[in-house]
């Protein structure tokens, strides 16, 4: 698959599961669970910002593995 191919598919599935989510639940009843506050902002936040971090420890270990010869890696595909 071509980069730009690749990017496009991605953006597909991402807008699908976005729609499928949006669509899931009772948007008022979600809201009232979840408050005013900013506790449920600021924990998905804290969870992206852990996330990210976590990938790109993996990242660096699969570049790792790729250096050292421990796994076969292609790059600039």
């Amino acid at each position: 698959m071509e980069p730009a191919d690749m990017e496009n598919y991605a953006r597909l599935c991402g807008w699908t599961l976005a729609q499928g989510h949006a669509r899931s639940g009772d948007a008022i009843a979600i809201a009232g669970y979840l408050g005013a506050s900013d506790t449920f902002d600021d924990a998905l936040g804290a969870f992206a910002e852990t996330y990210a971090d976590q990938n790109e420890r993996d990242y660096a270990a699969l570049q790792e593995a790729a250096a050292s010869g421990r796994i076969q890696a292609q790059t600039g595909v």
